[in-house]
C-alpha cells in the first residue's frame, strides 16, 4: 500500500512552508500513514497510474462504471488523501474528471481552470500533490468545443478583447492558437491539442519539484483530449 505523509497535511503544509523552497524540503522522506488516514489508490507508479486512468475511461465509454455507493468512502477520506493522479483540466461542466475516468473520491487531485493551462497557483497545486501527496502521474486534458480555446482563436484572428479577467484566459492560450493556425484541419481542434502539449512541456521546465520526480522515475506526465460525444479520452 502506498504510504503518505501523516504529518504533512494541509495545515502543516500551509504553516511550515515559505514558498517553493519550503515545499521542496518535503521531497526526500515519507512517513508511516497515521491511523484514520485515507487508504491509497491502487496505482503507485506512473505506468500503473496511466493504465488505471485508461481503464477507467474505457469503462465510462462502455457504460460499465464500477464506482460504488460513496458513503463509506467519504468517511474514509476524512483523515487524509493519497491521490494517484493529478489531472489538469478545463472548468467546463461537461468534463467531470472523476466521472470520465470512473474514479472514486480520493483518487484524483484536480487542478481546473477554463482552458486547462497552468498558472502559478495551478503549478503550486501540482507541486503540493507531487511533493506532499506523492501522486505518481500528471494528465493534462483538453476537450472538444472548448470556449476558452475559441476565445483565444478570436483574439489571435481578430484581436477581439473580452470583458474582465476573461481576457487573461484568451491571452494565456493565445500562443497555442498562434502555433496551430497553419496546421491542416480544424483550427480549434489543433489549438486544443497544441495547448495541451504546450502545458505538458512547460510544467517540468517551470518546476524543479516536478522535473526531479520525473527524473527519478516517480512521476509521469502526459496530455490528452476528451471527446464530448463519445466520452473517449485520446492520448496525445
Amino acid at each position: 500500500m502506498k504510504k503518505t505523509h501523516a504529518s504533512l497535511g494541509r495545515r502543516h503544509f500551509l504553516t511550515q512552508t515559505a514558498g517553493l523552497a519550503g515545499l521542496a524540503s518535503f521531497l526526500p522522506a515519507r512517513a508511516i500513514a497515521a491511523e484514520g488516514e485515507a487508504p491509497a489508490a491502487a496505482a503507485t507508479t506512473p505506468e500503473a497510474a496511466a493504465q488505471q486512468l485508461r481503464a477507467g475511461n474505457a469503462r465510462f465509454v462502455a457504460g460499465t462504471p464500477t464506482c460504488r455507493d460513496l458513503s463509506n468512502r467519504r468517511a474514509e477520506l476524512v483523515g487524509g488523501q493519497s491521490p494517484f493522479a493529478i489531472i489538469v483540466s478545463c472548468s467546463d461542466s461537461r468534463v467531470p474528471v472523476e466521472t470520465i475516468f470512473d474514479q472514486e473520491p480520493g483518487h484524483v487531485f484536480g487542478v481546473r481552470v477554463a482552458g486547462n493551462f497552468v498558472d502559478p497557483a495551478g503549478l503550486g497545486s501540482i507541486e503540493y500533490a507531487v511533493a506532499v501527496l506523492k501522486a505518481s502521474y500528471i494528465l493534462v486534458i483538453g476537450h472538444e468545443a472548448c470556449g476558452a480555446v475559441k476565445a483565444a482563436i478570436e483574439y489571435v484572428k481578430e484581436g477581439k478583447k473580452f470583458p474582465g479577467s476573461i481576457q487573461r484566459l484568451a491571452e494565456a492560450i493565445a500562443p497555442a492558437a498562434k502555433a496551430s493556425k497553419s496546421m491542416p484541419g480544424k483550427w480549434v481542434h489543433n489549438a486544443t491539442a497544441q495547448n495541451v502539449r504546450d502545458t505538458v512541456a512547460s510544467v517540468p521546465k517551470r518546476s524543479t519539484i516536478v522535473a526531479d520526480a520525473i527524473s527519478a522515475g516517480k512521476l509521469g506526465i502526459a496530455g490528452a483530449v476528451y471527446e464530448l460525444a463519445s466520452g473517449k479520452v485520446t492520448m496525445l
